[in-house]
């Protein structure tokens, strides 16, 4: 049926404090091996100990297209991260944005016949919610019961030892196909790498971006790749919404190849040297050359004003913001997203991004990159390695997360730890209403 991310076994990395974090993006792999230290004086802290990047191979819009060729890429993202560190890993939390991640509220309520919560009425409300889970072609990443109710008195942290005579249960699970799934955990194991973990990449962006207090109040996190865009929704210290979108930084690269006839490198170039997202930005610069493509002549080289590469950025980033704005509202989140957005990402570095975001979604805007590490530089410390960084910060805490529903002893004992989401938009809608 559904699996929930469980470690196949525990590896030498896990017993002593290692943990290393593996995100397969669309434009490059990069896996961090890091450690948690304690510095007098001072909370647990999350040293890098080791850092690897490589160009992504065989992926498409976080897709694995090419088993051989995404093999490739993690292997040498994998070396590179253990050369640095001086270890080697035999297991890794794996950062999950294929199979168009799905999030949902599943709400169970049980009779207690006036007698005190028990371990065994919270069995059988998590029984409940494991029927109503997604069915075999999905797979469950997370799932955390977020909210409790007594007789209908919600706001309930911690049921236990509490008396009434019917016991609500809110879980959040978030989803995936399983079918990429499955191709991307084949090309990891073929790496000699045990999965010890899960994690949604719009999740663990936001671990990693995130202040506390954005988090309570409410923010959303937009992280911006090459070829999805991930967002996740933060409010009361939780997750409640996690999404995917098929579009990212390649598809602004497509636009530019098409529009001014040059080869994608030559479009990757333009647009991370010159582009720009604002009109104006770029008044006063001279023309830009554009070598044409199939042209083997310097001579054939066009020139063009940076106004016109602006004119074909713009435009695809309004829509991919304006995709985020339509599918918050959708989902009846607009009003406990908060007014801040923290965009993260590699695409979310061009110029003007902040500014078309904060536009187009009426939001303010700030830009994120991995916080609470010691051990990155200024180019691993930044936005593009955001999800990666998360999955670290995911480790740490292992939120207390029902790791497997068919386990009927497995019964989380905080009901308030960092959740999983929700979305099936009418059972998201229905419980904001209740819940907020």
């Amino acid at each position: 049926m559904v699996g929930f991310g469980k470690s196949r076994r525990q590896g030498r990395g896990a017993k002593s404090g290692i943990i290393g974090a593996l995100d397969v993006g669309s434009t490059k792999v990069a896996c961090f091996i890091a450690k948690p230290i304690h510095a007098r004086g001072q909370g647990p802290q999350l040293k890098v100990l080791g850092v690897g990047h490589h160009a992504s191979r065989g992926v498409r819009s976080g897709t694995v297209i090419d088993i051989n060729a995404a093999e490739d890429s993690i292997r040498a993202a994998v070396e590179q991260a253990e050369r640095q560190a001086g270890v080697t890993l035999d297991d890794v939390i794996v950062g999950v944005a294929c199979g168009q991640p799905q999030s949902r509220t599943i709400n169970v309520e049980v009779s207690i016949a006036g007698h005190e919560v028990g371990e065994e009425d919270l069995r059988r409300a998590f029984a409940i919610g494991r029927e109503r889970m997604p069915g075999q072609e999905r797979e469950v990443i997370h799932c955390l019961p977020s909210a409790y109710s007594i007789d209908g008195h919600r706001g309930i942290r911690n049921p236990r030892g509490m008396v009434g005579d019917s016991l609500g249960v809110s879980m959040h699970a978030v989803s995936a196909a399983m079918g990429p799934m499955r191709n991307l955990e084949t090309c990891v194991e073929r790496c000699h790498l045990d999965i010890s973990g899960r994690a949604v990449s719009a999740y663990a962006s936001g671990l990693a971006t995130l202040v506390a207090d954005e988090m309570d109040l409410g923010a959303t996190v937009i992280d911006m790749g090459g070829g999805t865009t991930s967002i996740s929704v933060f409010f009361d210290g939780k997750l409640v919404f996690a999404d995917v979108l098929p579009v990212g930084g390649n598809h602004v690269t497509s636009d530019i190849a098409r529009g001014l006839s040059t080869a994608l490198a030559d479009a990757e170039r333009l647009k991370t040297l010159h582009g720009s997202a604002l009109m104006g930005s770029n008044d006063g610069r001279e023309l830009i050359g554009v070598s044409q493509l199939g042209e083997d002549d310097p001579e054939a080289e066009t020139e063009i004003p940076p106004s016109m590469l602006t004119g074909i950025i713009q435009p695809r980033l309004e829509e991919t913001f304006e995709i985020v704005r339509d599918r918050l509202i959708d989902c009846g989140l607009s009003s406990i997203s908060g007014r801040r957005v923290v965009l993260t990402g590699g695409a979310s570095q061009m110029n003007g991004a902040r500014e078309v975001a904060s536009r187009v979604l009426s939001k303010q805007v700030r830009l994120g990159k991995p916080m609470r590490f010691a051990g990155l530089n200024e180019t691993t410390g930044a936005a593009p390695f955001a999800a990666c960084a998360g999955l670290i910060v995911w480790a740490a805490q292992r939120p207390n997360e029902i790791q497997d529903l068919r386990d009927e002893t497995d019964i989380p004992q905080l009901a308030y730890g960092t959740s999983g989401a929700s979305q099936g938009f009418q059972g998201l809608k229905r419980w904001i209403k209740e819940n907020f």
